[in-house]
């Protein structure tokens, strides 16, 4: 959204989003910022025409656009006499449970000082942050960090339409959004903006995993004025997409939705019982197969012998020592392995449950 058409970065946007939070304090409603930008301010400053493919590239031009970019924050939020404060994080970071709560009390600290947090991807060291549509899953990530009430994506179109708006003259916005269905994700992977990285599916995406959080998520076009205060005052802005009736909170959603998978264990028909339907912990007995490498306390994906993703957690066991105990009952993990962390492969503390 703060790309114009060539490229370039909009710097009128700035000041309309410093002048809109603005007034939304005024109403004692706080404000967290999830920003890209680095690269495209960085590309002016260095004066180039063309986006590089090369990573390396690009997370120099970061490095040279990060600070344009907060100052661009400051200038238009100095105007109302607000101080910025800039956030730069990783997936590392946010994955690590202790980092994860250091970061949610500095930014929660910088809200009761008055300050706005800008917070972006650490372009510059980070490879997987430039990837597409990173932007939309970290603004889900500081969702549930901060437990916000409201996430609110501004784009560069009106929301999320029943057909590509660009190709289809009876696409028809779809204003409220219930459940995040597949088909509901069909048709937003056939919406993109013109100047949006990633598209409305990441969008989608990122308003699943705050409705898992409990969270409402407003996708709006930030090109409009006025529209932060239109979403605040009920008025027809954009898609609503509505939180989910069972929702995770705190370590759990972290679980599910912060941490990527480092491998799947997949499950028979009676241990993908025993978790969704009874609560219970995930033995050794219920695995049939494990798939991908990983150690003692790294997420994984639970999977059905269709390949259906019932539930991640974290596991008791490394992959190598799952494999040798898959199948077997919980009194001969001892005899097999020469040692027993736990009668769980994963505890039902550590587990969430993502579909039944």
């Amino acid at each position: 959204m703060l790309a114009q058409k060539d490229g370039g970065p909009s710097l009128d946007i700035f000041s309309e989003i410093a002048g809109e939070v603005h007034k939304l304090r005024s109403k004692n409603i706080e404000i967290v910022i999830v920003s890209s930008g680095a690269i495209a301010l960085g590309m002016k400053k260095l004066k180039l025409k063309n986006k590089p493919e090369d990573i390396s590239m690009k997370q120099a031009i970061a490095a040279c656009g990060q600070n344009s970019l907060i100052g661009r924050y400051e200038q238009a939020f100095s105007e109302y006499g607000i101080n910025v404060a800039q956030i730069l994080v990783t997936h590392a970071g946010l994955s690590d449970r202790k980092r994860f709560l250091n970061a949610r009390k500095t930014m929660l600290t910088l809200l009761q000082m008055g300050v706005v947090p800008i917070v972006n991807e650490n372009d510059t060291v980070a490879i997987e942050e430039i990837m597409i549509g990173d932007n939309d899953n970290l603004a889900a990530s500081v969702t549930t960090l901060i437990e916000a009430d409201l996430l609110i994506m501004l784009t560069d179109i009106e929301g999320l339409y029943s057909k590509d708006p660009r190709h289809n003259h009876d696409a028809v916005l779809i204003s409220t959004i219930d459940r995040v269905s597949e088909e509901i994700l069909k048709n937003a992977g056939d919406t993109l903006g013109a100047t949006t990285v990633g598209g409305m599916k990441t969008k989608i995406e990122a308003a699943a995993k705050a409705a898992a959080f409990g969270v409402p998520t407003v996708i709006a076009n930030g090109r409009r004025k006025g529209e932060l205060s239109r979403v605040f005052e009920g008025g027809d802005a954009g898609t609503l997409i509505l939180p989910s009736e069972k929702s995770f909170k705190g370590r759990k959603h972290w679980i599910a939705f912060t941490l990527k998978p480092s491998g799947e264990l997949v499950l028979d028909k009676g241990a993908v019982k025993a978790l969704t339907s009874s609560g219970k912990s995930l033995l050794p007995a219920g695995i049939k197969d494990v798939k991908g490498e990983f150690g003692v306390g790294e997420p994984v994906s639970c999977i059905d012998e269709s390949g259906t993703e019932i539930a991640r957690g974290l596991t008791s066991y490394g992959s190598g020592d799952i494999k040798k105990i898959a199948g077997l009952k919980t009194s001969q993990i001892e005899s097999i392995l020469g040692y027993k962390y736990s009668d769980e492969v994963i505890h039902r503390d550590d587990l969430a449950i993502i579909s039944t």
